[in-house]
């Protein structure tokens, strides 16, 4: 039996998010082939195409749209350009892979998911899901802590400015204030939105993930530190449609960084923090408040695979 042809993988946006993530994962896997990037940047395009094997590149996303030998688009520019070109991505004909956060206006939504239904293509719009993710939504399904009555997502970290440092030092770039590289998130005229969407996205997503469709939303949004007219704190109240109540935090004032997630039954609850380990808790009394819980480690499994290595089982299975 042949092999089956690599994945021939354009990207759109020559930026931290495809430097970071993207790129690294794909090089170092045969079922994928980038064969072209693009970008504002010649110096940034050209250190990904010399580190990462890429054998094109390009500062017209258009033709990456109109490539032959592109199958699949990654959709990496910032989050405000996100759906101009994932719709430009379908209409060419490509599978999709799109950035989170799919963007800031309920309109562009709507037309984006129209798109993709109409689409033959396979579309993954991030954030995907770790394999504890899945494990709880299984234990959850099968009443392993009984009925849900409440649970918790946090996720945050220290702002733009911190993830962006990062991503200048790999392009060995300059980051201060007169450069102001990346701090568009800052600036509500270009973003549009803050905190809750870069962060907060994770913390509703993972929520929804684990115990489905929410009916009604309230919260509360800040601005605390940051240099910006955008929330850089929020907190959602969740109701979901099984009726437990749900909280999802974000933040870019938290430098010590926060992935965690807890969901409460009424015999017991699960608990996995940063280090991905989920502990099932359960009590060893019904009856008495001081007897200590006990706590299990729970076998999470592989789940959906690493992002790249589920798009790609989608479109081998043309799901």
């Amino acid at each position: 039996m042949s092999q089956a042809k690599p994945l021939r993988v354009g990207i759109i946006g020559a930026g931290g998010i495809a430097a970071k993530l993207h790129l690294p994962d794909l090089v170092k896997r045969p079922e994928f082939k980038v064969t072209l990037v693009s970008g504002r940047k010649e110096s940034r395009l050209k250190l990904l195409c010399e580190k990462f094997d890429v054998p094109r590149l390009t500062h017209s996303y258009d033709d990456v749209l109109a490539d032959s030998n592109v199958d699949a688009v990654i959709i990496a520019t910032p989050h405000p350009d996100h759906v101009s070109w994932g719709m430009k991505a379908l209409a060419a004909g490509k599978h999709v892979i799109m950035q989170k956060p799919l963007c800031g206006d309920m309109a562009e939504a709507d037309a984006f998911v129209a798109a993709a239904e109409k689409s033959s293509n396979v579309v993954l719009c991030m954030p995907h899901f770790q394999s504890v993710i899945y494990a709880i939504r299984k234990a959850v399904r099968d009443g392993a802590i009984g009925k849900v009555s409440g649970a918790r997502s946090r996720t945050s970290h220290g702002g733009p400015e911190i993830y962006y440092a990062e991503i200048a030092d790999f392009f060995g770039e300059k980051l201060d204030a007169s450069s102001r590289e990346g701090l568009w998130f800052y600036d509500s005229k270009k973003a549009g939105v803050g905190a809750l969407f870069d962060m907060g996205v994770y913390a509703v997503a993972n929520l929804v993930a684990a115990l489905g469709s929410v009916v009604r939303v309230s919260g509360f949004a800040a601005t605390l530190s940051k240099p910006t007219d955008l929330e850089d704190a929020a907190t959602l109240l969740l109701q979901m449609e099984s009726g437990a109540l749900a909280t999802a935090e974000t933040s870019w004032c938290d430098p010590a960084r926060t992935w965690e997630i807890s969901v409460h039954g009424t015999v017991g609850k699960f608990v996995c923090g940063k280090d991905g380990v989920l502990t099932k808790w359960t009590p060893t009394s019904y009856t008495r408040e001081d007897s200590p819980p006990r706590s299990d480690v729970v076998e999470t499994g592989p789940g959906a695979g690493h992002l790249h290595e589920h798009f790609l089982d989608c479109v081998r299975k043309g799901i």
